[in-house]
């Protein structure tokens, strides 16, 4: 029997699971396969084609809105002929379907791996996921889904074949390469699957089970007697952590010296409260609108959007529901809206910027929020405000269109508007926006932008951690910034949702934090261990 062997890399989901082993594989690589019948390798592409497109339709349906975006790349991918075509010149030539596909998949990865685009490099692992697809299904595997209930090992995990995944059973992931920070390790702790990440080579060979405690990022193949006791604790002081934090739930988040702290939560879809009593929160911190935006569809109309934010309000009762405006652009493209062939999508036009450059689409975001508005206590964010003069103009224009509105005798109301800071200008100089009637920090790109390392690259994702003593600077001078002019301030990006780093955050002065839903009652549970030794 092996040894056991520990390794510790990233965590990237908190839990502990063990079980047995299953080790990550693509499809074999397709022979060489020349002097194939063309039309024979035609039709075997077609039918593949098809049978994929629906898979990833099936999976688009039931993926949640968190997801879905991640599967319409692929579908885009599948109905574009300037792929499609060389794929049937190379068959044309005497090509088996495999390899003309492989071969010009593996062209398409490698120009999108070394874009200059962040956006691009992190599409790379969705094409080799569409690649593997294909792949599996012309060698007559029609069902390309892994298993429930194991430990999956290799170099890296496509969110799609996450969501395929029955996670009811359990079941762990550790990555050789991956982020903390990617779209598989968002969806593992919104499962609440643990996961490790940046392992480097895992010598799985030999092992058939293994431990993975995503809370540490350690995991250990094959572990003896010994190390099945330490998993033992660490199960039980896990689970002594979950019904500790279980037990705040429904309580209000106050810590050991009397500060009340506001916990809300992070919506992306109004389907996401269906599960969440809006007792247990203390209202909706970050409502994000790209879900209504998306990919490869219509763009919403006033009616679709007004339905959409009347539901969270009525939701959230009297509670406050604030709402960021869309912030497509950057790794979050919108055919058809955002900017073509940015050499930099991160610094272009995205977020109010994008917004600002088609009135048509913002002007009915603005009807759509001027109505909602008369049904709870609304409030609206402009998502990466640079200069006072992107507010002033959006204001201007919700304030058009809310007197057209009058005008027509349809009732609606001004909300507060406020705005996030995820920009270094307004992070230092926050006096310049003295029209803001409120503050919330995007923790995810300020702190992508302090360090100049893109989140989702695992080659610089590192450098964001070591960002954070600066990140930290911000944070304090914002708290004492806005608790001086009587400002509210709250953070909605991970930092808040990261419990090893709350503490720090209500030291630092803030005092309304908006949370991942499912890292609610741990950070409520936080926050009730925590002294800050007076103030509020």
């Amino acid at each position: 029997m092996p040894q056991p062997v520990e390794r510790v890399g990233r965590p990237a989901s908190p839990g502990i699971f063990a079980g047995p082993i299953v080790e990550l594989r693509g499809p074999d690589m397709p022979a060489d396969g020349a002097d194939c019948d063309a039309l024979t390798e035609a039709d075997a592409l077609r039918d593949a084609l098809e049978v994929a497109t629906a898979e990833l339709r099936a999976l688009h349906d039931s993926a949640p809105a968190d997801a879905k975006g991640i599967v319409e790349f692929q579908l885009a991918m599948l109905e574009d002929p300037t792929l499609l075509e060389p794929v049937m010149e190379r068959i044309m030539t005497g090509r088996s379907a495999a390899n003309a596909w492989q071969g010009v998949l593996a062209l398409q990865i490698a120009d999108y791996d070394a874009a200059d685009d962040d956006y691009f490099r992190a599409r790379a692992g969705d094409l080799a996921d569409l690649k593997d697809r294909v792949l599996r299904l012309l060698a007559g595997e029609a069902d390309a889904a892994l298993p429930a209930g194991a430990i999956l090992i290799g170099e890296d995990l496509p969110p799609s074949r996450f969501l395929a995944i029955d996670w009811s059973k359990g079941g762990a992931i550790v990555l050789e390469r991956g982020s903390p920070l990617s779209h598989v390790a968002i969806l593992a702790r919104a499962r609440g699957v643990p996961m490790v990440t940046g392992l480097g080579e895992v010598p799985a060979i030999g092992h058939v089970e293994a431990i993975v405690d995503g809370t540490t990022g350690r995991v250990v193949l094959s572990p003896d007697a010994t190390w099945r006791l330490s998993l033992k604790e660490a199960e039980q002081a896990f689970a002594a952590e979950q019904k500790e934090a279980a037990r705040h739930r429904s309580r209000p988040a106050v810590t050991a010296d009397g500060i009340a702290v506001k916990v809300m939560i992070n919506v992306a879809a109004p389907a996401e409260t269906e599960a969440i009593d809006s007792a247990h929160c203390d209202g909706i911190g970050l409502m994000r609108t790209e879900f209504l935006f998306r990919d490869g569809h219509r763009l919403p109309d006033e009616e679709e959007q007004y339905r959409a934010y009347r539901r969270l309000l009525e939701w959230a009762g009297d509670k406050p529901v604030t709402v960021r405006t869309l912030d497509a652009g950057g790794d979050k493209p919108i055919a058809g809206l955002t900017p073509e062939n940015e050499t930099n999508s991160f610094l272009g036009v995205r977020g109010l910027r994008l917004s600002l450059a088609r009135p048509d689409v913002f002007r009915a975001q603005l009807r759509a929020l001027g109505r909602a508005a008369v049904h709870g206590k609304l409030k609206v964010m402009w998502p990466m405000v640079t200069v006072p003069e992107e507010f002033t103009a959006a204001a201007a224009l919700f304030d058009e269109e809310l007197a057209a509105m009058r005008g027509q005798g349809i009732t609606c109301a001004r909300p507060p508007l406020g705005m996030m800071i995820e920009v270094p200008f307004p992070a230092l100089l926050p006096e310049l926006f003295p029209m803001a009637e409120f503050f919330s920090i995007g923790s995810n790109d300020l702190t992508q932008y302090m360090a100049a390392a893109s989140r989702d690259n695992p080659a610089v994702s590192g450098l964001a951690d070591g960002a954070y003593p600066a990140v930290a600077l911000l944070i304090r001078r914002l708290a004492e910034f806005t608790t001086a002019h009587g400002i509210e301030l709250s953070i909605c990006g991970d930092l808040g949702s990261d419990v090893e780093k709350v503490p720090d955050l209500l030291a630092l002065g803030l005092r309304s934090l908006s949370v991942a839903p499912a890292a609610l009652a741990r950070v409520k549970a936080v926050v009730c261990r925590s002294r800050l030794g007076g103030g509020s």
